[in-house]
Order: structure tokens, then sequence, then C-alpha cells
């Protein structure tokens, strides 16, 4: 059985194993990790940490905030916990190592879905060599999914934000507005209108490997786009104390994909692409004379001054994902 075997429809509930009952049929179902010394079964793990410091970030997924079970199989839902995550070691600079999972879980969800859950971590986690080394488990009255990863530098200096600098190009690896799309149309109940597009909302793919390539090739500045270019873009712009300029032109691509869905629904391409989150794409600036990952594709540039502009005018309002907001 591989990582990405659907789980069974049936079979026992939540509330019908024990602590250990449940673990003995989620731990199997994980991979170990290549930097893991000492796997689960104490009470903790050991993972190498080769460079001397790590780099840790977490993330939490709450039912009916961040996804919804009528939409989400557990499977989806393993693999965006376990991609947000890996998203933002990679915009650090770093490589993923490993990470640890505390689950909320209420006693009438099918063990099958949880089983799901750990199939969808570690069929994002198995080709990076990262290990589920770890977690908790709790009961609840709904689907709670926290995530911590770790990441190691490989002897580099860590990736800020704060890094960018005027003259600097300015670059993205990753799509745009898919995910926001895929939700729309999953809102809409228009999912049949393009399936892809709902699989990139459920199921986002990140350019891990493209973080530390773009630390090896001397990027000044990255940070993991998870709550909407423009929001995010904003962020890099006041951490690093400049302006930075957008070229909507180099995400026309993105935009055409998009037509068909905004047609139907009667929404904008563009403001999918500039303010849709949770497609995970890495921002960077490089300074004058690197040369781009294979990864990255240029979208503007850093200039003297501050805010976002795009197209040499201001943006508008970023709206994108506010976890408080409304």
């Amino acid at each position: 059985m591989t990582a990405d075997t659907p789980p069974a429809s049936d079979g026992p509930l939540v509330r019908e194993l024990s602590e250990d009952g449940l673990l003995a049929r989620i731990l199997p179902l994980l991979p170990r990790g290549e930097q893991t010394l000492v796997p689960p079964g104490d009470d903790a793990a050991v993972v190498a940490a080769p460079d001397g410091r790590f780099v840790v970030t977490t993330d939490v997924l709450v039912e009916d905030r961040h996804f919804r079970r009528a939409w989400s199989s557990g499977q989806d839902v393993g693999r965006r916990a376990a991609v947000q995550n890996l998203a933002d070691v990679a915009a650090m600079g770093a490589s993923p190592t490993s990470l640890v999972a505390a689950l909320v879980i209420p006693g009438d969800l099918p063990v099958s879905w949880v089983e799901g859950l750990a199939r969808g971590l570690a069929a994002e986690c198995l080709p990076l060599g990262v290990g589920v080394v770890g977690g908790d488990l709790s009961g609840g009255p709904a689907v709670v999914v926290a995530v911590t990863a770790h990441g190691d530098l490989g002897g580099r200096a860590p990736v800020l934000r704060s890094g960018a600098r005027a003259g600097d190009l300015l670059a993205h690896a990753g799509v745009a507005g898919r995910s926001a799309a895929g939700l729309a149309l999953l809102e809409a109940g228009r999912a049949d209108v393009d399936p892809e597009l709902v699989a990139a909302h459920l199921r986002p793919v990140a350019p891990v490997a493209a973080g530390p390539e773009a630390a090896s090739a001397g990027a000044s500045a990255m940070l993991d786009v998870s709550d909407g270019l423009l929001r995010d873009a904003g962020r890099m712009a006041r951490a690093s104390g400049v302006r930075i300029e957008l070229d909507s032109a180099a995400f026309r691509q993105d935009q055409e994909r998009l037509r068909a869905a905004a047609d139907t629904l009667g929404a904008v391409a563009q403001r999918w692409v500039l303010d849709g989150g949770e497609d995970h794409g890495l921002l960077a600036a490089f300074p004058p004379g690197c040369a781009l990952p294979d990864a990255f594709r240029p979208v503007g540039r850093v200039r003297a001054g501050a805010g976002v502009h795009v197209d040499g005018e201001p943006a508008p309002a970023a709206s994108g994902w506010d976890h408080f907001a409304g």
C-alpha cells in the first residue's frame, strides 16, 4: 500500500478504539525521514541538526475555518497541513527535515479518515525525505490539525523578508490564483467546471525544493505566498523598507488558466491572482547579476520607496486571507 492509496470507506469510529489502538493504525503509515535518529515511540523523537541550527515553523488547520469535511478527505487535509509548513521552511532557504502533528478529533470521526490524514502527510513528506516523528492526540468537537515542521539551513544564512534592496529583481516560483479559484468553485457548487482548480485548493503543490535553490543562488529576501500576492508582497516591502513593483503581464498565463472559471462565476481572474491565498508559491528578491533558479520567473522589481505597485500604479487594497477578518 502506498501513501496515495485511498482509505477504506467503512470501518471503526475513533471512539471505538483506544489511543494506543489509534496510534497503532497511524504510525506505520508515517515516514521516518532521513535525519531521524530516534523515531516515535519514546517521549520525544531525536532529529539530527547537521548545521548546528534548525528552522522551525507551525500552522493550524481548523475544521469549518480552513477546510470542510464535506469537501476534503483526510488525505486532502493531511497534504495541505504538510505543504503549508514545508513551504514556510523552504521560504527561509532551508530544506525540511521533520514534522510533528497534533490532532484534535471527535469520537464519531471514522478511523479511516484519520488514516487518510496520515497518508496525506506521508505523500508530501516521503519524496523529500522528511520524517513525521511524533505529535499528540486529543478528543474534541471538531477536527484540528496542528503541524510543526523543522528544517536544515545546510550552512547557509537564512533568507529573511527584510533583505530586499532597491535594484533587486523580484521573482516568483509556483502558481498564483489557483487555490482561490478552486475555493470559489466549491463555494458556488460548481466544482465540475474545473476539477484541477478544485484540486489545487484541496491539495496545493508548493515548490519546496526552490527555496534552498534560491538561497544558494543568492536571494536577498523570500517568503511563502500563503495569504495572497499583494498582501505578502506588502509584508516584504514593509520588512525591507522598500517599494515592490509587480508586473501583471508576468502573471498573464496564470490569469488565462483561470479565465473559464472566472467567466462562469462572474469573477475577475486577476483578483484571484493578486489576492488569492494558499497556493504556497515563493516570492523572492535577487540582487542584480544573480542567475535565477529554473523554478523562478521574473515578476517585478524592488525600488526605493514604500508599498506595493502594480504596473506602475499603487496596488489596490489587498484582501487576501486574514484569520481574524469578518
